[in-house]
């Protein structure tokens, strides 16, 4: 990910400053905080399954998953675990301060029912996750005397390093903190310090929470989420109660699904952002709900889009610091579609309090920002659009856009998973355990859940998924699936690597989590997931399962083989370093709900000792043919060669957010190589470019279709032949999201960065960057097709 400016990185320390002033403080020992008999843990699988996962790559006897109470935490609520939980997070010279990134020491961090008194943060490492029990939530108490930026720390920074942090914020992946209670009310008044410090990039995700705050009073400064950089993410299913910002928010873009604000003074502060979607937010007796005036001057905020939410005993709605005239253009855009203020006596006031929506009702679609109809002219907008179309009842539940958290199968017994390594897999990044996976899958029954203990299994060929078996499987911290072998060699017959149906529009279901798919060595032939499946709604998905080509360990396409070369002309690209054919194909009669899916191209190496810049070619990320419903819920699709997403004659579709990047070295080659263009998967052709920037890769494009609707989308080109001089002037490509042949085109909150033109119909620019310009992209409120 690109680098913020110098302005964003001043506000951000500005408001870090504000928020812990006290931090230089020495630590003083804890205050008891009465005794608490922990709860037994006897009934959550992630305590008790059997433990065999390795990381074949990484160091000999690594230590995967820990259990803080192996390291000397009592949770008992009266000693202090912060010593012991540091000690079970970092044990195994893991990627701390000091490392970049790492693939090779990931670890689960567990912590049983309890409450765990900390005297300082909790800093989580690169790669790790934090799990507590799904149903007894543990409790992570912070002390009286507590000191430092937050209970639980991602992205640390370094003291009297001027601003700086333990990682680089936009490469901050691979991270979960699910089941906890985050408790910050016994420090004292006026004392800044927070829930999460939760600074990260893609592959994030927060899940199950509950952050207990003080509440009221006049000094009170606590938060439970502060946010202040970063470059994407998702959250879920979190209650904020108490404190002066239930969560402070700043970040690239974002999506946030089931948040719940009770007794905040403001339930959501947004800091900055290019794109943010807010879906399902439930706000009950705070003062303001969402705040998005920051620098009503020239305003860091670039959209929100605001959905499927309800407000009660809450005076004012949103507080706002667009106007007819503001700084930049497009800055502020704001998108409400179904949100109930019923409970507000002011739905939208401007940064003055001057109110420009009434409360006291539902809003079901109201604007402000710059929109354009296809046809017509680009207009400015800050009011009611309650005519635009509906979404289909396809993609609706209980009148919201159908929603489904990720399955952690709580009440389901060890007893019931069945470990891939058991039924003969080996995941040493060596055997091909095709047979063996395909045997696994084929022995399930419906009450039984595939566990895929952490390690590397090679695919040499198909693996088919039948769709009426109804198979659930999850990870042990992204186990990796490699495709690898003669079988997806030839871009000309490209092969799927995991099939899931036989053929498309096979009935069932299929459930999938914590997972990685990737390949070993070149395969420009495989398609990694091959999506056939058709279920009730959201009865097949994935979750936090992500895809990965090149540049990490295992992978032999890393940087010490495709090194990044700019001065070299690659008209013939190396095609050892040709990742895969494509990474998700949804197919026509197949549906399907997707939250937290990463389709990541390298762009950068992540273990060996350089983590320098890389060569990688993949050639597309995600073709959807289907005909709905898919839900897609913070995916991200990154780097692939022609294009990132493609709508292909495809119906019923939501998104809500996505995010793309060009590949940091097109032109150089250009999108039409070293993958040929192959009409069976409806590749777009750069034959009739005139000139370089023509031939970069297509964020999105819309071909044929019908009933797409969109609510949030940043996609980003931040480089030419991997020079940066073109993101100032904003024309590192030319074309980023095309729309032809298609009606029922709902797009919200379009954001672009350095394309100069947004939107293309028809070989012609009908949105420019230039008309658009925000904070950091260019930003479109709406752009409808009819």
């Amino acid at each position: 990910m690109v680098a913020l400016g110098a302005g964003a990185l001043l506000l951000t320390v500005r408001m870090l400053l504000s928020l812990s002033s006290a931090s230089a403080a020495p630590l003083a020992a804890p205050v008891a905080q009465g005794a608490v008999a922990p709860a037994a843990d006897s009934d959550f699988w992630m305590s008790s399954i059997k433990r065999q996962g390795v990381q074949p790559f990484g160091p000999a006897g690594f230590k995967i998953y820990r259990n803080v109470k192996d390291y000397g935490a009592k949770g008992d609520g009266s000693s202090d675990d912060t010593v012991a939980i540091n000690r079970a997070v970092a044990d195994g010279s893991r990627c701390g301060q000091g490392c970049d990134s790492t693939t090779v020491t990931p670890a689960i961090v567990y912590f049983p029912p309890g409450t765990y008194v900390v005297s300082a943060p909790i800093i989580q490492y690169y790669y790790t996750q934090f799990v507590g029990h799904a149903t007894q939530l543990p409790v992570l108490k912070a002390s009286a005397s507590f000191e430092g930026m937050a209970v639980i720390d991602a992205d640390p920074y370094i003291p009297g390093g001027n601003g700086a942090n333990w990682f680089t914020n936009q490469n901050n992946f691979y991270r979960q903190v699910r089941n906890f209670v985050i408790d910050t009310k016994s420090i004292p008044a006026g004392k800044g310090a927070a829930g999460i410090h939760w600074q990260v990039g893609q592959a994030t995700s927060l899940q199950n929470l509950r952050f207990e705050m003080t509440e009221g009073g006049d000094n009170n400064v606590q938060q439970g989420i502060f946010m202040d950089n970063g470059s994407g993410g998702f959250m879920t299913d979190l209650t904020f109660n108490g404190g002066k910002y239930g969560a402070f928010f700043g970040n690239q873009q974002f999506t946030t699904r089931n948040l719940t604000f009770n007794n905040c003074q403001t339930a959501i502060y947004m800091n900055w952002n290019w794109v943010w979607t807010l879906k399902s937010v439930n706000i009950n007796n705070c003062k303001v709900g969402l705040d998005m005036a920051n620098s009503p001057t020239n305003q860091t905020v670039g959209s929100v889009l605001f959905m499927d939410s309800t407000l009660v005993n809450t005076p004012i709605g949103v507080n706002t610091s667009f106007s007819q005239n503001s700084i930049p253009t497009t800055g502020g855009t704001l998108i409400i579609n179904n949100v109930d203020f019923s409970g507000s006596r002011v739905a939208v006031q401007d940064v003055n309090g001057r109110q420009l929506l009434a409360g006291g009702s539902k809003v079901q679609a109201w604007a402000q920002g710059q929109a354009i109809a296809a046809g017509g002219s680009l207009s400015r907008v800050q009011g009611d659009i309650a005519g635009a179309p509906r979404l289909p009842a396809s993609l609706i539940a209980n009148g919201k856009v159908f929603e489904r958290a990720r399955p952690q199968y709580e009440n389901v017994a060890a007893s019931s998973f069945v470990s891939l390594k058991d039924a003969g897999a080996k995941g040493d990044g060596k055997t091909d355990d095709t047979a063996a996976i395909q045997r696994a899958i084929d022995g399930l029954n419906e009450n039984q859940i595939l566990y895929v203990d952490h390690g590397a299994y090679l695919i040499t060929k198909t693996v088919v998924i039948p769709a009426e078996k109804n198979v659930k499987m999850t990870g042990e911290i992204w186990p990796m699936f490699m495709a690898t072998g003669e079988f997806f060699s030839n871009q000309d017959d490209p092969k799927p690597a995991f099939q899931v149906g036989r053929t498309s529009g096979d009935k069932g279901k299929f459930e999938m989590s914590d997972v990685i798919i990737t390949t070993k060595g070149p395969a420009p032939g495989a398609i990694l997931m091959e999506w056939n499946i058709a279920a009730a709604q959201g009865e097949a998905g994935l979750w936090d399962v992500h895809f990965r080509i090149g540049g990490f360990a295992g992978t032999d396409l890393q940087s010490d083989r495709c090194a990044f070369s700019p001065k070299v002309d690659h008209t013939n690209a190396n095609t050892q370093c040709m990742g895969s054919f494509m990474q998700i194909h949804i197919t026509k009669s197949a549906n399907g709900y997707f939250e937290n899916v990463w389709l990541w191209t390298a762009d950068h190496e992540l273990d060996l000792s350089d983590h320098s810049k890389i060569d990688i070619y993949n050639g597309r990320g995600m073709l959807v043919e289907s005909q709905g419903p898919v839900w897609l819920w913070g995916t991200a699709s990154e780097h692939s060669q022609l294009s990132q997403y493609q709508f292909q004659g495809a119906k019923d579709i939501f998104y809500a957010l996505i995010q793309t990047e060009t590949p940091y070295y097109q032109p150089n080659p250009s999108a039409a190589i070293p993958f040929k263009k192959n009409d069976k998967y409806f590749d777009p052709d750069f034959s009739q470019c005139t000139t370089e920037r023509c031939k970069s890769a297509w964020a999105l494009r819309v071909i044929d279709s019908s009933s797409i609707w969109g609510f949030g989308s940043g996609t980003y080109s931040f480089f030419s032949n991997y020079e940066q001089t073109c993101t100032a002037s904003d024309n590192c490509q030319e074309n980023i999201i095309q729309v032809d042949g298609s009606n029922n085109v709902n797009l919200f909150g379009v954001s672009t960065k350095a394309s100069v033109n947004m939107i293309t119909q028809g070989g012609n620019g009908v949105v420019k960057d230039a008309d658009n310009r925000s904070n950091f992209c260019a930003t479109l409120a709406i752009f409808a097709q009819a």
